[in-house]
């Protein structure tokens, strides 16, 4: 396969950490990116190689995604996979919703993905080789749970849901693939976050009557980076939740 040169956001922690590390152990070159730069360091430094290059900043402002593959090119020579992990989400009742609650979910998650996508686009474009992007969904796009009320992050994620097969379709003829990860309940510090205690308690939400590991979700990440014949799909990386119910 040979050595890739792999641009990874929202990857201080959690799945992104997780898709960092599995990437890293396999030979490849990576730029990580975090909002938060203690921890992004941090991870920088558990990784422990010159083989990763940090990009602070928050991927809703259209120039971190451009650092992120300047730092790609200049450091590596260019850019062969965009995996777009960072995001935000958590519960809120549709009628509480704000303004600034669904301008927050759609910077962070639409138009981080969006314009990081753009700028990457232009470099696999002037590269001529080809590349692969890999969006972060979820499956609750297409699997409501009504009492888990998360209108807000869902409208930018099925957004990006959107914007997969489309970019899918519009750089196919260039080799550029697109696909899309939809996570169930994936074990991650994001959980905790949104003031799930005990995210065990949730594995009958999926057919395997277990949650998921950040490590699965690297594995498929990995998985589309590589798979020269996949585009436009999202992969439900789910443990059946969004097909079947457990009684």
């Amino acid at each position: 396969m040979g050595t890739k040169r792999i641009i990874i956001t929202g990857a201080s922690t959690g799945i992104g950490k997780a898709i960092s590390q599995y990437f890293l152990d396999r030979g490849h070159q990576l730029v990580i990116n975090s909002a938060n730069e203690e921890r992004l360091l941090n991870t920088a430094r558990e990784l422990g190689t010159n083989r990763v290059q940090t990009v602070v900043g928050n991927i809703a402002e259209r120039e971190v995604g451009q650092r992120l593959v300047d730092t790609a090119v200049n450091t590596f020579g260019g850019v062969d996979v965009l995996i777009n992990n960072a995001g935000v989400f958590a519960p809120k009742p549709f009628l509480e919703v704000t303004e600034d609650d669904l301008e927050h979910y759609m910077a962070i998650n639409l138009k981080g993905t969006y314009f990081t996508s753009q700028a990457t686009i232009r470099q696999m474009l002037a590269q001529g080789t080809g590349g692969a992007i890999i969006n972060n969904g979820t499956v609750l796009v297409d699997h409501a749970i009504a009492g888990f009320p998360c209108s807000a992050p869902l409208v930018s994620k099925g957004a990006i849901h959107t914007l997969t097969r489309h970019l899918a379709a519009e750089f196919g003829k260039d080799n550029i693939r697109v696909n899309t990860i939809a996570p169930g309940i994936i074990r991650s510090p994001l959980q905790s976050k949104i003031g799930v205690e005990d995210a065990d308690s949730l594995a009958g939400l999926h057919l395997l009557n277990r949650i998921g590991e950040a490590e699965e979700v690297a594995e498929a990440a990995y998985y589309l980076a590589f798979s020269g014949f996949v585009t436009g799909e999202t992969l439900n990386l789910s443990g059946g939740h969004s097909i079947g119910h457990a009684i």
